[in-house]
């Protein structure tokens, strides 16, 4: 099991720095990371977000690639619906020969209308297309249609899919599965006997919203305007996915309670304590905590890297180089879902 630290990117008006030091910054984040002994750095997808989230993933993987040398080099997740397969086979291959063979290749449907507009991508047909082109990808590396290939034979490629249609469509086509929630987590070992794969070789991996502070109470009061920009993003986002009507946002005056529960702070050895009480087997590989949560402050995040890198693998027995223990990890909380897909498509 290994501890990644994931990027999104944002950068909110409220908290703006100039785009080339907030790139530049984040790269040498990451290298400062990789050093310190992080398993992983994965990287996101969406357009057309008022703060700026991350557009092109597999680009800024390969620049933190190229500035790292232990660390696995992920998307968690890039949309290939929006993308041409040849394109995609040839800039992950590219990443993964950057990183010497580090890419962990994680794909999602997406779930915001605008995105697929800007494409001229027909929303409806975002789940078939997102199967179709992986299938697609891994058809190009396999017959060496593309030029060079990836390093590694075969990369490990991930479906971040939520609902029990995503979650068996990753099981058919035996990827990974970039999602923790356990009723998901049955579907999508269905969906590997489905396909004709070995249900024991099922992987897991996934999101947590956890940040950690050697002293939670201090740092929750400075992150909390932080944690509502974000989640309030993502309720408006998964509203225009659904047609729905605005959404009634998150107030910290009114919403304590529940911003806690949506993110929790945690020393290390809570951190740890809370992981492992809710491990239940599931054969998780990646656990994968967010870098930054939208313009947070620079000591936060600082201190939270060091002690995902250094402390958190040390108290749960894990590290960047550490087998997939016994009893995995299994959090409560589901990675960021793409809306139900058994609704579409």
């Amino acid at each position: 099991m290994k501890i990644g630290l994931l990027f999104d990117m944002r950068n909110p008006v409220r908290w703006e720095r100039p785009w080339a030091d907030h790139y530049a910054r984040t790269l040498e984040f990451c290298e400062e990371a990789d050093r310190r002994g992080i398993g992983g750095l994965w990287f996101t997808e969406h357009h057309r977000f008022e703060d700026g989230y991350l557009p092109q993933p597999l680009t800024m993987a390969a620049a933190a690639a190229a500035r790292t040398r232990h660390a696995r080099i992920g998307t968690s997740v890039v949309l290939p619906a929006l993308r041409e397969p040849a394109h995609l086979a040839e800039e992950a291959a590219l990443v993964d020969l950057i990183s010497g063979g580090r890419l962990e290749l994680g794909v999602g449907a997406g779930y915001r209308k605008p995105e697929f507009q800007l494409f001229g991508v027909p929303y409806e047909r975002r789940v078939s297309r997102a199967g179709q082109a992986v299938g697609e990808v891994r058809r190009l590396w396999e017959e060496r249609a593309v030029t060079p290939g990836p390093l590694q034979s075969p990369v490990p490629v991930w479906g971040g899919f939520y609902g029990p249609r995503g979650a068996r469509m990753a099981g058919r086509a035996g990827m990974g599965y970039l999602n923790l929630s356990r009723p998901m987590f049955e579907h999508y070992r269905a969906g590997l006997a489905e396909g004709g794969h070995d249900v024991n070789a099922a992987r897991a991996g996934g999101v947590l919203f956890l940040t950690l502070a050697d002293d939670p109470e201090a740092v929750w009061p400075r992150l909390v305007p932080h944690v509502v920009h974000q989640r309030n993003s993502y309720r408006l986002g998964w509203a225009e996915g659904r047609d729905e009507p605005e959404p009634e946002l998150l107030d910290p005056d009114r919403d304590g309670d529940e911003l806690r529960e949506l993110h929790r702070v945690l020393t290390p050895e809570q951190a740890a304590r809370h992981i492992q009480d809710l491990a239940r087997g599931l054969p998780v590989e990646h656990v994968i905590l967010f870098a930054s949560i939208a313009g947070m402050p620079d000591d936060l995040v600082v201190r939270h890297m060091e002690l995902c890198a250094e402390e958190l693998p040390a108290l749960l027995g894990s590290g960047r180089d550490a087998a997939a223990p016994d009893v995995p990890v299994v959090p409560d909380v589901p990675v960021v879902p793409d809306v139900e897909l058994a609704l579409t498509d």
